[in-house]
């Protein structure tokens, strides 16, 4: 029989794609990447997928494992390799709100966990752009971010347990609901993170928060990013830690955005170097009940805090989101960040990551350098302030790749030089290899090299990822 045949044999031919059937999950969310699959298959089941790996291993046919097709980095591609979509796998097998906690399949869109878990007043907190399409299985693979990392963490902190199938076809099962766990080596972690070139992870234990009975919500125009870490100190202090969201946007992202939507609106009358959007979201009843007056008190204190910076001069303007449409009008500002860099070609899409209060030494740094370096480039700058990832795209004025590189590993001292790290969310994927290589500490690499060589001897998870 054929691979295909034996495909077929598992899974049944519907679930078995070739040829031009195959094609759509040979594409990146951006078409920057591509590769046409020798199949695609669908598994609807921990134990369908570990056939399928087990072929594969006996064989020593590539494996590429494929969630939602949101990735930035070419993580999801691989020329005649077998794609594992785990599309059908997308079960919510349990939510138990008592231990605040559920259990999903790798398939699950984010957006479908956000409303099934609302019903109960908890949430997941993951939150990015491409939560109506992105899946579970992709976020663990790539140990995703977002724009709540200051407050719940990135999706390695978010998880307490995993099933897996390793690249020889056995099943991990550490579907364990434990907020300890003590016993060896943590393999959850692992494979958190690993962008599927140590297994395939197939289901999750997921922590699920407290919904927050109050959000405050406010755009602060600012003529620079100074008082910026000052006020989200002195606003955690008060809330003891509630702010969930401190993004910064300067002027040039605004007229993007504006650009690509002439149908938004500023979030001023005027115009300001630096836009900063901070969230808080209160649990106490005392914060989140309206007085007699109907004025949620964190929204009331958000305002008074404002108010005083504006009387100092920190912050030039302010607008405080008074209704939820209001407040997701701000947030669809943010969220475009992605379908604005994807309109300009050629470009370098940068997610580093440095110490908070670095970020205005970067932008900065890498400004200055680029104007040296190609004084026609152009920039769309983003960032979660709050945690210190930066956004930092690149549409170089030469379309020449050499130039590109250049650049690159230019902007790559300059966070190597503030004790920074060249991928902060995104992964690794095909992007970032030649990074990898340049920058990653070497003993780090060998020790990579030896737990891939331990779990995939054949090398059929995801080859051509991640390591250089």
């Amino acid at each position: 029989m054929t691979m295909i045949e034996r495909l077929t044999a598992l899974l049944g031919a519907a679930h078995v794609l070739t040829g031009k059937d195959a094609e759509a999950y040979g594409w990146d969310w951006g078409h920057a990447y591509f590769a046409q699959p020798l199949a695609v298959v669908r598994p609807a089941s921990t134990q369908e997928v570990a056939a399928v790996v087990k072929l594969a291993n006996e064989t020593g046919t590539p494996v590429i494992p494929l969630a939602g097709r949101t990735g930035l980095a070419g993580g999801g591609q691989g020329e005649g390799a077998l794609v594992v979509s785990l599309e059908r796998m997308n079960r919510i097998r349990e939510i138990r709100p008592g231990a605040r906690s559920a259990v999903v399949e790798a398939g699950v869109i984010l957006s479908r966990l956000h409303e099934a878990v609302e019903e109960h007043d908890l949430i997941f907190p993951l939150m990015f752009g491409a939560r109506g399409s992105a899946m579970i299985g992709g976020c663990l693979a790539t140990n995703a971010g977002g724009s709540n990392v200051l407050r719940y963490g990135n999706t390695r902190d978010l998880v307490l347990g995993i099933e897996a199938v390793l690249p020889t076809g056995e099943v991990v099962n550490l579907l364990q609901d434990l907020h300890k766990n003590n016993s060896g080596y943590d393999l959850r972690h692992l494979l958190i993170g690993s962008e599927g070139t140590l297994g395939i992870i197939t289901a999750a234990v997921l922590r699920l928060r407290p919904k927050p009975g109050a959000y405050a919500t406010a755009m602060l125009g600012m003529d620079s990013l100074a008082p910026a870490l000052g006020l989200l100190n002195r606003v955690q202090l008060a809330t003891g830690g509630a702010v969930e969201a401190f993004e910064y946007m300067p002027d040039s992202f605004i007229e993007d955005y504006l650009g690509l939507h002439p149908e938004g609106r500023r979030p001023f009358d005027g115009r300001y170097p630096v836009n900063i959007l901070i969230e808080i979201g209160a649990l106490s009843p005392r914060d989140c009940e309206p007085g007699p007056d109907g004025v949620v008190p964190i929204v009331a204190y958000l305002e008074e805090v404002l108010g005083e910076m504006l009387e100092a001069g920190e912050v030039s303007d302010a607008v405080i989101a008074q209704t939820g449409s209001q407040r997701a009008e701000l947030w669809s500002i943010r969220e475009a960040a992605s379908e604005i860099a994807a309109q300009r070609h050629p470009m370098s899409i940068m997610d580093v990551a440095v110490p908070i209060d670095r970020v205005t030494d970067f932008l900065e740094r890498a400004d200055a350098l680029l104007a040296r370096m190609d004084p026609k480039a152009e920039t769309s700058v983003v960032a979660h302030l709050g945690d210190g990832n930066v956004h930092y795209t690149v549409f170089p004025s030469s379309k020449d790749p050499a130039d590109k590189d250049r650049i690159v590993e230019a902007i790559e001292g300059v966070v190597q030089e503030l004790n920074g790290a060249f991928s902060a969310e995104h992964g690794i994927g095909t992007l970032k290899l030649k990074t990898m290589a340049r920058r990653k500490d070497p003993g780090a690499l060998a020790a990579m090299r030896a737990i891939k060589a331990a779990l995939d001897p054949a090398g059929i998870m995801n080859p051509g990822k991640l390591l250089p």
